[in-house]
């Protein structure tokens, strides 16, 4: 046999080899995919995976995804383990044309991985979350060692020497099965994919009930209605946002790799903790028959940069949260209260940090059920979700809200401030310009400057609008809502050739005026003037 034919023979087994171990990958995210549906959805290892390297992950890379990335940050997330995965796939396939058990065993890893995040996410239910991974590295181990039995010959089905030259030439017996590795590998890839078809149909269908439940919701009439936004709320001015921002576009950020689908007939909550003369429960029903409230809120991220996106307004219904404290016996701190700190938990483990005053001080902070007339989307914490006004959402809005824990700060850290970010985070004075763009080219003449300003439970008094260097000039303000919503604002520009750069500051209820200085999201929100630069045609 001439070395060119061995050498091209050893680059197929190889190529071949490689191909084994991505056939195993995929049969083992296959069978946990499967396996997780016995289990539960959460379970299986790329969610489980996912979720934990976001556990882990530092709040400035965190940071650094949601302000690069945007909503696209889990997808980006995901596609990483799943290439990640694919390379250990195709080195182990490799490794294991040379050293059979090793490289079979090696897949096992894969196994440990997936379980010890399984196991170790703050809403585990046990032991049992760890079943998809193990037994979908225990498939694919045995599967990888099968199919390089079919590249190896009879003379390794045992062995774990180094493979040499022995098994490259007929002359010693041994050979390579390539019919029997096509069968193997074709019956492995067409298996695992019904399996994961399969797995994923059912984890499909155990979100059906939740999407029944959300479907066959009709909200009650609030017993204490918004009042109509004011017809002067929203200037008639091309680019600036909408007063009231739609339910699909309103922003995500959050921890969920998978969107938790919540069926409303079997959700409970709970009320406990310090300062609780009697614990409470609650059922989704028992909160629609309680007397609603509904109300313009407008909602803030800490992660949304100075311009930025993360930042929303919407019509809420909900139920009083200070009414239900007060049911349970709970006093704030002002009047003897034992607990200063709400610990609200999310059914998928979240944990959020509420000093109970701010709940209690007459604002109003609520258990929300529906936004903008209907029930609460998925994706914004259906069934039920936590706000509250003049707060940042990393402490106060709460989706997907199952357990409220009544302690104080300095016994319990929710998950925000165990990775750097501050205790209390109320809201910044900011001020954002919506139009023209960024390096926009405007015609010159008059160009109107719009945007929205917020001081969420403080208001804002003044909006003023700077050209370059030259002075502060007030912007036209549109009508109030109330102080918990964002305030829109314009100004008619006279726009001469050449670049310029607008700069925008706000003024809020209590006469403060928003800082120039800069800071960023991290520990508590960042603060400083949005300006735009533009040419003038």
């Amino acid at each position: 046999m001439t070395t060119v034919s061995i050498t091209r023979k050893a680059l197929t087994r190889s190529t071949l080899a490689a191909l084994s171990g991505l056939l195993a990958g995929f049969a083992s995210l296959a069978v946990a995919e499967l396996v997780s549906a016995a289990v539960r959805p959460e379970a299986s290892p790329v969610t489980a995976v996912g979720g934990a390297a976001i556990d882990r992950t530092p709040a400035a890379v965190k940071d650094w995804a949601v302000r690069n990335f945007g909503e696209d940050d889990k997808l980006v997330l995901q596609l990483g383990i799943l290439v990640t995965l694919a390379l250990f796939a195709l080195a182990v396939g490799l490794l294991a044309l040379r050293y059979r058990r090793a490289g079979s065993a090696a897949v096992l890893v894969f196994g440990v991985v997936g379980t010890s995040a399984a196991i170790s996410r703050p809403d585990s239910t046990g032991l049992a979350d760890g079943l998809p991974s193990l037994l979908g590295s225990v498939v694919g181990a045995v599967l990888l060692y099968v199919l390089i039995g079919r590249l190896t010959g009879p003379h390794r089905d045992t062995g774990d020497e180094p493979d040499g030259e022995r098994a490259d030439g007929p002359e010693h017996g041994a050979g390579w099965d390539r019919r029997g590795f096509v069968i193997a590998a074709t019956a492995a890839a067409a298996a695992s994919t019904a399996a994961g078809a399969v797995g994923r149909a059912l984890n499909s269908r155990s979100s059906q009930n939740a999407v029944a439940s959300r479907e066959a919701v009709t909200l009650p009439k609030p017993a204490s209605p918004a009042r109509p936004i004011p017809a002067g709320a929203q200037p008639r001015v091309r680019g600036i946002s909408p007063f009231t921002t739609p339910n699909d576009s309103f922003y995500r950020v959050d921890t969920a790799l998978v969107v938790p689908k919540v069926d409303a007939n079997s959700w409970r909550l709970r009320v406990h903790g310090k300062g609780v003369r009697r614990d409470l429960e609650f059922t989704y029903q028992d909160l629609l028959e309680r007397p609603l409230i509904e109300r313009e809120i407008t909602l803030c991220c800490v992660s949304n940069e100075v311009g930025g996106p993360y930042i929303g307004h919407a019509r809420w219904i909900g139920v009083r949260l200070a009414d239900l404290l007060k049911e349970a016996g709970v006093k704030p701190p002002s009047r003897g209260g034992e607990a200063d700190q709400i610990i609200s938990r999310s059914v998928d483990g979240m944990t959020l940090g509420t000093p109970v005053e701010d709940v209690m001080d007459g604002r109003d902070a609520m258990l929300a059920v529906g936004m903008n007339g209907e029930p609460l989307p998925f994706v914004n914490g259906f069934p039920v979700r936590m706000l509250v006004p003049g707060l940042y959402g990393y402490v106060s809005a709460c989706k997907w809200i199952e357990d409220i824990e009544l302690t104080t700060f300095d016994d319990y850290d929710a998950y925000w401030v165990k990775r750097e970010w501050a205790r209390k985070a109320p809201i910044k004075t900011q001020s954002r310009i919506d139009t023209p763009k960024p390096f926009g080219r405007p015609e010159a003449g008059t160009v109107m400057v719009a945007g929205v300003a917020w001081a969420q439970h403080r208001g804002i008094e003044k909006v003023e609008i700077r050209v370059d260097d030259g002075p502060w000039r007030p912007a036209q303000l549109a009508e109030e809502t109330t102080v918990d919503t964002w305030r829109q604002w314009s100004y008619p520009w006279k726009a001469t050739p050449g670049g310029h750069t607008l700069t925008v500051r706000a003024t809020d209820g209590t006469g403060e005026v928003q800082t120039e200085k800069r800071t960023k999201t991290v520990p508590d929100g960042a603060s400083g003037w949005h300006s735009v630069v533009v040419t003038v045609d």
